[in-house]
């Protein structure tokens, strides 16, 4: 295997610099790293450099990333740099306002993964849309555990579908009877990259043995008394399939907070966009005012009462977020403002 067999296209050469080694990151271990030439597979550290000038958890390396190192004792290495990401999939961190969380880097398409018995939600699903499209990263829907439904159920579900995210690409699957594979293999491109995503238990590690054809990864189910997914996939990893598609398995995500760009809630929701424009007011609410487009869509019936609501509630989370953003940069200059006051007066009692 070559760098190529990676999906490294050579874009990046004018950031290279002789005598370090390119690789791609596959694993991730908590600030260590699995780093891939194509040949060999190294267990890496960052520099102390590259830690000390990083101003947030996005300036490390993630799974997917491209970088330069250095090698040494045939499977160790530092790297050095991460090269220019062509996009990174990333949320709000749970529990830390303000923060974000990359998922994995250099993604082409990802497969949002739900299951049919207890775990669809298009409300969930147009929040793994948004961050995919702030991204500029191809969302594909995957609804898993069909073998578990009944006709009645799956016509219900892509009903819903139909109603409130016709644009999607859908695809039915099953990891038993193997339904919907052969669909998802003729999706998978050689020396494309792309990652599954969705909560725990809905079948994202089986899918991945089912296109490894292999049983390399841990899996696991829903439980029963909790009606939740355990926690199987610990670390986000990156295989590459007999076909030459690369795809990367990442652990199950219960909270998908909005980061700050808004062109995801644009694309996801872009029909309340297109419809605020026909408002008979610019700054209109679309709450309680009279020639609202958006309203008068939903009393009609064009528009779906519960994609606006989850539109709304997309946007308070955005908002939050820009404020925690905003009142963190503002705690840091007042800090630096406060540090400068100080070593001007140390100065000015030292002479």
């Amino acid at each position: 295997m070559i760098l190529s067999d990676l999906g490294y296209i050579g874009d990046d050469d004018n950031f290279l610099v002789e005598g370090f080694t390119v690789g791609r990151v596959t694993q991730e271990h908590k600030e260590r790293y699995i780093v891939s030439d194509g040949e060999t597979e190294y267990n890496c550290e960052i520099t102390g450099n590259l830690r000390f000038t990083s101003n947030t958890r996005a300036d490390f390396p993630a799974v997917g990333d491209w970088v330069t190192m250095t090698v040494y004792d045939s499977n160790m290495g530092i790297i050095h740099k991460i090269l220019p990401r062509k996009s990174l999939l990333e949320r709000q961190a749970v529990g830390k306002y303000g923060e974000k969380q990359i998922i994995s880097a250099n993604i082409d398409v990802a497969l949002i993964i739900q299951s049919i018995d207890n775990n669809f939600s298009v409300n969930r699903l147009e929040r793994y849309l948004t961050i995919c499209y702030s991204a500029s990263i191809e969302p594909v829907f995957v609804i898993s555990k069909i073998d578990l439904a009944g006709d009645d159920m799956i016509e219900s579900v892509l009903k819903e579908m139909d109603l409130r995210e016709r644009k999607v690409k859908t695809i039915l699957m099953s990891n038993t009877s193997l339904k919907g594979l052969d669909e998802i293999m003729t999706l998978l491109q050689k020396g494309k990259t792309y990652c599954v995503i969705g909560s725990s238990g809905v079948g994202k590690s089986t899918l991945i043995n089912n296109l490894l054809k292999k049983n390399i990864l841990r899996t696991g189910n829903i439980s029963d008394s909790t009606n939740k997914g355990r926690h199987i996939t610990s670390h986000r990893e990156l295989f590459v399939l007999d076909n030459g598609a690369i795809i990367i398995d990442t652990p199950g995500m219960k909270e998908l907070g909005i980061i700050e760009n808004e062109d995801g809630i644009k694309t996801t929701f872009d029909e309340i966009y297109d419809l605020s424009l026909k408002c008979k007011f610019s700054d209109c609410t679309h709450t309680t005012e009279s020639g609202c487009a958006i309203l008068e869509a939903v009393d009609i019936g064009t528009l779906d009462k519960e994609t606006l609501e989850n539109f709304r509630k997309i946007q308070r989370d955005q908002m939050r977020f820009q404020i925690s953003i905003a009142d963190k940069r503002k705690k840091e200059r007042e800090f630096g403002k406060m540090a400068k006051e100080i070593m001007k007066e140390k100065k000015k009692n030292k002479y």
